[in-house]
């Protein structure tokens, strides 16, 4: 059995959920479903967190934003919302809500498991990759352990835990201070794919990225805006090797 390929796909359509559970179990993933929050929280209790949720926006009693919003109190588990509409309205609240992807209804399979390799590459590099980044990173206030996604205010003692996008996001600003990166690379990076046209994820990402990290754009800056060509981080970056205690 192959690593990190169990797949959890809540949707109270059954047909949807018998049809996922079909594909991507002949694409050689392990597939649970559940049909509402309920169940849901029933298979976390019982089993553990899943390599990757699929999370539909609409079902009966609590939503996939709310249901999106208590996994993300104790777990950074990669999620996929699954939306109905087209509009940018639901993909933004979802991406505000700790999402790391989504993907709009009637979807292309084929989509769908591009979108599911790249949110689990990202989460669950391969032991080569893991090996490369140092142990911690400090910058301004703050420290990353780049193993567990953790960051720590070294002022307040305060911890949070990043989702996968997010920390692929601070990970390539970390990586790459001082340059200015263009949408596209920023989207490649932590979505796998180019940014669409009027795409407002990255935004939603970047905003929430400055929010964890208390900038302001004023006296407490870290990432600048170039209009017209993207964004650069700006502040001291230290890294610290994997051997150091």
């Amino acid at each position: 059995m192959k690593r990190h390929n169990h797949i959890l796909v809540v949707d109270d359509d059954a047909e949807i959920r018998e049809l996922l559970d079909t594909y991507l179990t002949q694409m050689g993933y392990v597939v649970s479903v559940a049909k509402d929050g309920d169940e849901l929280h029933r298979h976390l209790e019982q089993h553990g967190y899943p390599s990757l949720i699929l999370l539909d926006v609409m079902m009966p009693g609590d939503d996939g934003f709310s249901l999106c919003q208590t996994i993300r109190k104790t777990s950074d588990v990669p999620i996929i919302m699954l939306t109905a509409v087209s509009d940018d309205t639901e993909q933004i609240i979802g991406l505000e809500m700790g999402a790391d992807d989504y993907i709009a209804k009637p979807f292309n399979p084929r989509q769908l498991i591009a979108r599911i390799k790249a949110v689990l590459r990202r989460a669950h590099p391969p032991a080569s990759e893991k090996d490369l980044p140092p142990k911690s990173i400090s910058f301004g206030v703050w420290q990353l352990d780049t193993l567990s996604h953790r960051l720590h205010h070294q002022e307040t003692s305060e911890t949070y835990e990043l989702s996968g996008s997010d920390f692929s996001l601070l990970m390539l600003f970390l990586s790459r201070p001082n340059e200015v990166l263009d949408r596209d690379t920023i989207s490649c990076v932590t979505r796998g794919r180019e940014a669409m046209p009027y795409e407002r994820a990255i935004d939603v990402q970047l905003s929430r990225l400055r929010q964890r990290l208390g900038d302001d754009g004023k006296t407490n800056q870290y990432i600048k805006t170039m209009r017209g060509n993207g964004y650069i981080f700006v502040a001291s970056v230290t890294y610290h090797d994997q051997s150091l205690n």
